[in-house]
């Protein structure tokens, strides 16, 4: 989320271009095309965000720029030509890296949280316990918020360390107890 999304389409230049056609699976959503004949590219329900990444005649690519959750989804680029027609289908899928915090309680209980990650973060702890538990929070989005609890009211280690993974990147937070 927040950076460029490049589909690719492949285009034979074997192949004569006459249309290249871009469009979402909903109703709804975005149509880009390009009509070769008459050099004239029209848009259908496009934000300013999509658009070709190069020339629709030599590499009909679409960009999407910021991408955004509601990006997410199955994609047609269709070439149409002398020869035919040729549909190219391109998934999106949109990851968004969670913000994590460390911080403890009262009753001496290390919080380690990935906030809003989609997909959901992982979490453990250094050193490795069989006292910590989990909770999870479903956003309207599609995000995840994990909550690790790690209890050290009964240990001797001067920190605890909180390791989170996701696809969009690892983060290490150390506290000291």
């Amino acid at each position: 989320a927040g950076h460029e999304a490049v589909l690719s389409c492949p285009n034979n230049s074997n192949v004569s271009l006459l249309l290249v056609t871009w469009k979402r699976s909903c109703s709804s959503c975005c149509l880009l095309s390009y009509r070769r004949d008459h050099n004239e590219t029209s848009r259908l329900n496009c934000s300013e965000r999509i658009s070709w990444k190069y020339s629709p005649v030599s590499d009909p690519a679409l960009r999407i720029h910021p991408v955004s959750l509601r990006d997410e989804g199955n994609y047609t680029c269709e070439i149409v030509s002398r020869e035919g027609n040729f549909p190219f289908l391109s998934s999106l899928t949109v990851i968004v890296p969670p913000t994590v915090t460390l911080t403890h309680d009262k009753s001496r209980v290390a919080v380690c949280q990935a906030s809003a990650g989609k997909p959901p973060a992982a979490i453990s702890w250094i050193p490795a316990s069989n006292h910590s538990s989990e909770e999870e929070l479903h956003h309207p989005n599609g995000t995840v918020t994990r909550v690790s609890y790690f209890g050290w009211a009964n240990s001797s280690f001067p920190s605890v360390t909180c390791l989170v993974t996701h696809p969009a990147m690892n983060q290490t937070l150390v506290l000291d107890l």
